[in-house]
């Protein structure tokens, strides 16, 4: 097997167990507390590492072995979530233990993610990046959003520990997968050694000054804020006694609803592109976006909302396809790791402080009136692209790099 083959069968079982975990972990918190805020921040801690440690981790990916990071990420999330399955089994889970665990696990997907992403390139030809990119999607996708919550519905249907065990068994063996590929990914430097702080500032200075980066990592940060904050309260509003009155396999079905469109979109994604042009792609994306928290906004039907759950899906997708590609597409490879970070912390920086505000907002106003606010929110994200990005400003960006 070659190491892009290996590279998609570890993602997708690291995304397999994430799908696994990201059910059964809103179901242990729910054991703990159903306070909206207090709810919230088992999210809120779990995504700050994306505030807190994405630069730096950035910076350490362009210095090491980008595979053997990932192996070693790996192998603690399994260790982690072995000790949480233990917890839970002896039932003296709390909020406090819930902390740790997310925040050391979003910790380790800093550099796991950011490793992933910068090792692609080092696998396939340029020209085939998109493709790619849309292969190693779905597969992450059916892993993550289709498989991993109705898999992980049913196991904590028949325990929580032991979806927490079958989470960490996926990424055990995902990391061996990742282990057997041969060489070396680690970035060729030239030059001085360097601070950790001035790699940092190097990678920030070259994300900074293009235009359309900035923008694209501005506007996903503004739609995952908004995304977060519903996908947060989401549980409380969907498991029983919330009002769409889902048990456990109920909510782990509803989630791969928007699988079914993300699977769609990365089947489609280099025709769309061909079709509408790079730009017309990210506005098409940006309108579906808010249809996820539009949906649970108007009806609390799960036939609804799972099919506005579908198209919001296909966008999602569509945008991660383009701008993910372009990013590697045009950075050079001892920059990329720090680019992909920097990016992350301005595009994913913005998930705990939207877990924050869909906590506090449903506590304040109710969760309905929650979702039409960050509904609003997020129909912005297509004046802020058009603001800074188009297909000429694209094709100047790859023609300079070339």
């Amino acid at each position: 097997m070659s190491a892009f083959p290996r590279v998609v069968a570890a993602s997708g079982l690291a995304n397999l167990a994430d799908g696994v975990f990201q059910l059964a972990l809103p179901l242990v918190a729910l054991t703990v507390t159903r306070d909206p805020a207090a709810f919230a921040s088992v999210a809120f801690v779990g995504r700050l590492p994306w505030l807190l440690v994405v630069l730096p981790a950035g910076a350490l990916v362009d210095r090491l072995d980008r595979r053997r990071t990932m192996v070693w990420v790996n192998m603690g999330r399994t260790a982690l979530i072995g000790l949480l399955a233990g917890v839970v089994a002896a039932d003296s889970a709390s909020l406090w233990i819930l902390y740790v665990v997310a925040f050391a696990l979003g910790a380790g997907e800093t550099m796991f993610d950011t490793a992933a992403q910068s090792v692609v390139p080092s696998v396939v030809p340029a020209d085939q990046l998109t493709r790619a990119n849309g292969r190693l999607y779905a597969v992450e996708l059916i892993a993550n959003q289709f498989v991993g919550p109705p898999l992980g519905g049913l196991l904590a249907g028949v325990g929580l520990a032991v979806s927490l065990v079958t989470s960490s068994a996926a990424y055990a063996i995902g990391g061996l997968i990742l282990a057997l590929i041969a060489g070396s990914f680690r970035p060729e430097r030239t030059g001085p050694p360097t601070r950790l702080r001035a790699d940092i500032a190097e990678g920030a200075r070259y994300l900074w000054h293009s235009r359309v980066l900035r923008t694209l990592a501005l506007c996903t940060g503004l739609a995952n804020l908004t995304n977060t904050a519903a996908m947060t309260i989401l549980p409380l509003y969907a498991v029983e006694p919330g009002p769409m009155g889902l048990d456990a396999t109920g909510f782990g079905v509803l989630l791969t609803t928007m699988a079914i469109g993300s699977v769609v979109g990365t089947l489609v994604a280099h025709r769309v592109e061909r079709w509408l042009g790079r730009t017309g792609v990210l506005v098409l994306s940006s309108v579906l976006f808010p249809l996820m928290s539009f949906g649970l906004a108007v009806s609390d039907s799960p036939w609804v909302v799972a099919a506005l759950f579908v198209v919001a899906g296909v966008g999602i997708v569509l945008w991660n396809v383009v701008a993910v590609s372009l990013r590697q597409r045009i950075t050079p490879d001892h920059l990329l790791g720090r680019v992909n970070a920097g990016y992350r912390l301005m595009a994913w920086g913005t998930m705990p402080l939207g877990a924050a505000l869909g906590g506090v907002l449903a506590g304040v106003v109710g969760i309905v009136p929650m979702f039409w606010i960050v509904t609003a929110l997020g129909l912005l994200v297509v004046p802020l692209l058009l603001s800074g990005v188009s297909d000429a400003a694209i094709d100047a960006l790859e023609a300079a790099t070339t």
